[in-house]
């Protein structure tokens, strides 16, 4: 093999590597693709819509030591948040957050009352929900611990959230999610 022949290989190699481990560092802190396996928040998000999701938003996690990047902002009720399922960590979840540590949350009448308030305006207000699962219940106050949120499917009717196995802890949060894009006719922010 010719020098020149072995410094085109070696620069198509240093190309791969460098470009792998930007798309390596851009997935883990950054920004991550998932696919939508299920109906769970529809109308909001369709079975295999594509989505991207913020990972520095809320601090992203640093693999194998368990330390946080610094957050630009805290999750807030509303928010469409991933996160590691707690009864099964190799699984990501995809739902909206509802309510935050310290709060209560009841589902009355379909709507969601946060400390004995039904809340009246934003999404949750224009969403029905429905008193399955244990946690779920008619006439059933659920307080949020600390480092944990309440969340809730779009599509109450078909969601398995946290009405039925309770909270995500802080530690599970992988991001926000921020925008569908694919397929194109569903190219734009989530809201």
């Amino acid at each position: 093999m010719s020098n020149k022949t072995k410094s085109i290989i070696r620069e198509y190699t240093e190309s791969i590597i460098i470009a792998l481990a930007l798309a390596l560092v851009i997935r883990t802190f950054a920004v991550q693709a998932f696919k939508i396996p299920t109906g769970s928040m529809h109308p909001t998000l369709l079975e295999n819509d594509r989505i991207l999701v913020n990972k520095f938003i809320y601090g992203a996690q640093i693999p194998f030591i368990h330390v946080r990047l610094p957050a630009i902002r805290q999750p807030k009720r509303g928010d469409i948040i991933v996160f590691k399922y707690p009864e099964d960590q190799k699984k990501d979840f995809i739902k909206r957050l509802v309510a935050g540590e310290g709060e209560t949350v009841e589902i009355i009448g379909g709507k969601i009352a946060i400390n004995g308030e039904i809340i009246k305006d934003g999404i949750l207000n224009n969403i029905t929900y429905y008193n399955f699962g244990p946690y779920g219940q008619e006439g059933i106050k659920v307080r949020v611990p600390k480092d944990c949120y309440f969340v809730l499917g779009d599509n109450s009717m078909s969601s398995k959230d946290s009405r039925y196995w309770g909270f995500v802890p802080k530690r599970n949060l992988e991001g926000e999610a921020f925008f569908i894009f694919w397929p194109i006719k569903r190219i734009g922010a989530i809201k």
